[in-house]
């Protein structure tokens, strides 16, 4: 009987430890839980190493708040921001949403900027020609930072590219993450190091494994040149965003060319990075110089992630769904939203905002399919209104609220991108800009199938078990 009362304290041993360490978040608590159950000892040992609460990076907590305050009163000098006072709030539709307003200028180090050019690159066919033109006019340097890149056709082609700048004497400096290009050949890394660029990975899986800190991925896309020009979005660097993957096909997806003041901020980032995937610290004033571009477009770039004290793109996604009045467009390739965003939607629809949602039809990860659906039936019964996208694979990560407000970027409209992700969004107020994302919305909603209420119901007890497990585990994708 010995063993028994030994494997009964193990397990409430096992229980208490997530309970106390994941008494914040009760659906990862239940996910866990689960997992334990199924895999009494395995799972803990999971858990141990994959669910650390990530405090904050130790060479960013030692060096970083002192570089990124230095970085900003260097950036004060040169750049405008709107600070809430009437002289500036007037150009800017927010002044009517002052909640949404006051909680978009409280956002720590990101300012909305009003000097900014904003290009809306609609798949990877623009994006990647408009990325590999900016890169064959960089001078100084270029910063280049995805969290997947492939040693395939296109990877071979930005690998190309990079070198031949370095060869020219161009700076270059790349950041991978570890898990979402973990099938990047060494090959491809050696080739780009000997040509001088530095080449550094976040997080590689085996440090991060035994630094229990597995389950945090730069999910950022940021390429940055000679300080002047940026990009950001869903795009990463591999064929299957060309088409390339002959399960999903065609590939749907959103990315953004920025040129003014909100560079500095994507600049800001990858340095922060920098730091620490490589423990240097630059400051050289090359990287935040001075620009020519007219006061147009405003634009605010909000990054988050795990060692930030504000889920600052979750909350930002929560304010804009609750400021609607009108409309709500959201596509997204991934939806397990955690439970103040599916209030905020379900009470937006009932309030009689038109709510609309475009999610992939064909999936990429089947389990991350079910739990998707395991969230659209209170929304539908509510009155939002799902499309599957039926062309492809819809990867865009779009947000249209009216015509006051949109965001584009890395972040997913899920739990991971909102709480364990480093992500990166940049929120545009522009008319012009928000009315080009809704063309494109409204393009993609002739390419997809409106799911039904009536249809949805009929499905069948094994497909809503499948969802009931997924969504229990869901908080751990």
């Amino acid at each position: 009987m010995l063993w028994i009362v030994i494997v009964l304290l193990l397990f409430i041993f096992q229980t208490a430890t997530i309970l106390i360490g994941e008494y914040r978040r009760p659906s990862k608590t239940v996910a866990w839980l689960l997992v334990m159950f199924i895999f009494p000892v395995i799972g803990f040992i999971m858990y141990y190493f994959l669910a650390k609460e990530y405090s904050a990076r130790k060479m960013v907590r030692r060096k970083g708040p002192r570089k990124i305050a230095e970085t900003q009163s260097k950036l004060m000098n040169q750049v405008i921001v709107l600070d809430g006072s009437a002289d500036n709030s007037n150009v800017c539709g927010l002044y009517k949403e002052p909640r949404l307003y006051g909680l978009l200028l409280n956002i720590p180090g990101s300012p909305i900027t009003p000097n900014n050019q904003v290009e809306v690159l609609t798949n990877a066919d623009a994006t990647y020609t408009s990325m590999l033109e900016a890169i064959d006019q960089a001078r100084l340097h270029i910063h280049f930072e995805f969290y997947t890149i492939r040693h395939d056709e296109i990877g071979r082609t930005f690998q190309e590219a990079l070198i031949r700048k370095a060869r020219e004497g161009v700076k270059v400096r790349v950041i991978y993450d570890g898990i979402g290009s973990y099938s990047l050949s060494s090959d491809y890394i050696h080739k780009l190091k000997r040509a001088g660029i530095d080449v550094y990975s976040f997080l590689p899986p085996l440090i991060a494994f035994f630094d229990k800190r597995m389950n945090y991925r730069n999910h950022r896309k940021i390429v940055v040149i000679d300080g002047i020009v940026g990009f950001l979005g869903g795009i990463n660097i591999g064929d299957e965003y060309l088409g390339g993957d002959p399960k999903l096909g065609f590939w749907r997806d959103t990315h953004l060319k920025l040129l003014g003041d909100a560079v500095y901020y994507l600049q800001q980032t990858f340095l922060t990075d920098w730091q620490f995937v490589s423990g240097k610290r630059l400051t050289e004033d090359t990287f935040f110089p001075e620009h020519a571009q007219p006061a147009s477009s405003m634009v605010q770039v909000i990054s988050s992630g795990p060692d930030a004290h504000w889920d600052a793109i979750q909350e930002m996604f929560f304010a804009g769904i609750v400021a609607a009045k009108k409309r709500v467009y959201l596509a997204t390739p991934y939806f397990i939203p955690d439970p103040s965003i599916t209030m905020a939607l379900k009470t937006a629809v009932i309030s009689g905002v038109d709510v609309r949602m475009i999610l992939p039809y064909k999936a990429d990860s089947r389990i991350v399919q079910y739990a998707t659906r395991s969230y659209l039936l209170e929304l539908m019964q509510a009155g939002v209104r799902i499309f599957l996208y039926r062309k492809g694979f819809m990867h865009a990560k779009v947000m249209i609220i009216d015509r006051i407000m949109a965001t584009v970027g890395t972040a997913n409209m899920d739990m991971r991108s909102f709480f364990s992700n480093f992500e990166l969004n940049a929120v545009m107020f522009d008319k012009e800009v928000i009315q080009r994302l809704e063309y494109d919305f409204v393009q993609d909603l002739k390419e997809s199938e409106e799911l039904k209420l009536a249809e949805f119901e009929k499905r069948s007890r094994f497909e809503k078990g499948k969802e009931v497990i997924a969504r229990m585990l869901s908080p751990l994708f």
